[in-house]
């Protein structure tokens, strides 16, 4: 159950992460493109029901990743959100009732078993259940500074994929930043309880974050194809989550010869990846 439990959840909060993209896609692309960066975006999407079923998705997910972080490592949970991509195209062709091509099949197993492989080969495990702060202040001040050079480069730039790309990238630093604070505020509503939790400066921390990476997830949507900005909050997610597993909470993973096959399984991955997005290149079957 200690490796079962955690892999469910992590599961069901990618659907629901999922589902969330293929509707928010929806409401972004009916509001007016800005230039840049806008909170007044969020307004517009109030008004859109669609964009509010994609919050209330993106709770679900919040409840399943919390579990799933309080119960399993960072450096296992969060990399199953990498099959968030062809969980949303699959949505997406339900949802409009277009039948993907062969290629996108074939990328989705790719993506799978390339997920399997590097998951089986790593087992990561393990790691401290408290991070002293010492370590989180250049966790924190590294992954802000990542964010701010990501995204100031990608609103200099014209709408197309650099501008995606970037914004992607910087999307990514702030959800797996959001991971990692969770799960510590996750061990805290255990040793602490309610009011412990509530007082926590890594429970405000996660939450900021997660405003964060909602707001420039938003921009990123609408800054460019899915082939620049899916890539770079796919990938660039489960590579700053690992770093931050291994890091921060010393979480193991296997080295020495299990290396190739995680290599594999990674450029399996990689390959499934872009493959998806370029199939559902401004996921056309969302909208």
């Amino acid at each position: 159950m200690a490796f079962v439990l955690p892999v469910l959840f992590a599961l069901l909060a990618a659907f629901s992460n999922a589902l969330a993209t293929v509707l928010q896609r929806r409401a972004a692309l009916s509001v007016p493109q800005t230039q840049g960066f806008r909170p007044g975006l969020i307004l517009d999407l109030l008004r859109r029901p669609v964009w509010l079923g994609g919050m209330l998705a993106v709770v679900v997910a919040g409840v399943g990743q919390a579990v799933a972080l309080a119960t399993g490592p960072l450096s296992l949970v969060q990399p199953l959100f990498v099959l968030e991509l062809p969980l949303a195209l699959l949505l997406a062709s339900l949802l409009t009732g277009n039948r993907l091509p062969e290629v996108v099949w074939l990328a989705v197993g790719g993506v799978v078993v390339g997920l399997g492989v590097a998951l089986a080969s790593a087992a990561p495990q393990g790691g401290r259940t408290e991070v002293p702060l010492d370590r989180w202040v250049p966790a924190l001040a590294a992954c802000a500074g990542l964010v701010v050079l990501l995204a100031a480069a990608g609103f200099k730039r014209p709408v197309g994929k650099a501008r995606a790309g970037c914004l992607g990238a910087a999307t990514a630093v702030c959800y797996a930043l959001t991971a990692g604070l969770m799960k510590d505020s996750m061990r805290v509503l255990d040793t602490d309880g309610l009011v412990g939790f509530l007082t926590a400066w890594q429970t405000y921390g996660f939450a900021l974050a997660g405003v964060c990476a909602v707001l420039l997830l938003e921009h990123a949507m609408q800054g460019g194809p899915l082939v620049a900005s899916q890539p770079a909050l796919t990938l660039g997610d489960a590579t700053v989550s690992l770093l931050l597993g291994v890091v921060l909470y010393r979480e193991d993973v296997r080295g020495d010869w299990w290396l190739l096959p995680q290599l594999v399984g990674v450029a399996l991955i990689v390959v499934g990846v872009f493959n998806l997005a370029r199939c559902g290149a401004d996921l056309r079957t969302a909208q």
